[in-house]
């Protein structure tokens, strides 16, 4: 859902055409900074969309181009702010609610009645959206979850949503998203049930927000401590890290997924080559991935 790549994600980034070109010089210390920081790795050949992300904060502080950003970005120690804001600019995420609806769909025929078995002793579930940016796919799960409320009367549900960027995450805390973000892929129903307007804009209710806990985690970095998982969305992130981060990061995942749990990562993203302890499920038309029974 939302990741911490540096990659496109709302579409083709469209160079300005008056844009005079990002410096190869900062273009490598951009890279290093990236990698360094959050384990991403901005390819060669995308600085058009280097330019396309700094071109506001350029402007913001009085550099004339982007490539002016960068260098004055190298003189400044690290980490300060103008490193944080470049930083955060470079991982503005894409995401939206019930994104590619597959996943959820899963969770609610399968995985979650599945689930409400198997924890019917403790009637506890926990669930983790990591790169959550501005807080969607939480809130989907938050939704879903409530959906099939009287099934979890009585339990404590907790959702976790974690990410890299400080600003989405500020965003998601306050929950206030705008007409056309509603309208991609919120059934009206849900807006209706769950959201209440706020000026032009339209805020999560209260009741839903409370099961949601955001906070901060750096999935290049080691992790604070969390709980045993009974779901992980962890999509459309691990395709934007160098291998070895990779592998770092589902280390982290499996010591965290309890052994009956499900992983769901993006389209086109897999744990088989880097892990051979995980089989992927179809589940419906969703892939989802779980370790393998010990033999």
């Amino acid at each position: 859902m939302t990741d911490q790549s540096t990659g496109p994600r709302a579409g083709a980034v469209v160079p300005r055409p008056d844009a005079p070109g990002v410096d190869p010089a900062g273009y490598a210390y951009l890279q290093r900074l990236m990698l360094e920081e959050t384990g991403t790795i901005l390819e060669p050949g995308k600085e058009y969309l280097v330019e396309a992300r700094l071109h506001a904060l350029a402007q913001r502080e009085g550099c004339a181009s982007a490539s002016a950003l960068l260098e004055a970005l190298q003189t400044e120690e690290i980490p300060g702010r103008l490193h944080r804001w470049v930083i955060e600019a470079m991982l503005n995420g894409e995401t939206s609610f019930f994104r590619d609806h597959y996943p959820f769909e899963a969770l609610r025929t399968s995985i979650l009645p599945e689930l409400m078995g198997r924890r019917a002793a403790v009637k506890t579930l926990h669930v983790w959206s990591a790169a959550t940016a501005s807080g969607q796919e939480a809130y989907s799960l938050a939704m879903l979850i409530l959906e099939s409320a009287p099934a979890f009367q009585d339990w404590r549900i907790r959702i976790l949503a974690t990410d890299v960027s400080e600003s989405m995450l500020e965003r998601a805390r306050a929950g206030v998203y705008r007409q056309i973000e509603v309208n991609r892929g919120l059934p009206a129903p849900c807006l209706v049930k769950y959201f209440e307007r706020s000026g032009q804009d339209w805020k999560v209710k209260e009741h839903v927000r409370s099961m949601v806990e955001f906070d901060h985690v750096n999935l290049a970095r080691p992790w604070p401590a969390l709980p045993q998982l009974d779901v992980i969305f962890l999509r459309n992130v691990l395709l934007y890290f160098s291998s070895q981060a990779r592998r770092t990061i589902l280390e982290g995942v499996t010591r965290h997924l309890r052994p009956d749990g499900y992983l769901f990562l993006g389209g086109g993203e897999t744990v088989l080559a880097l892990d051979r302890t995980y089989e992927s499920i179809r589940v419906g038309k969703a892939v989802c991935f779980r370790r393998k029974a010990a033999v």
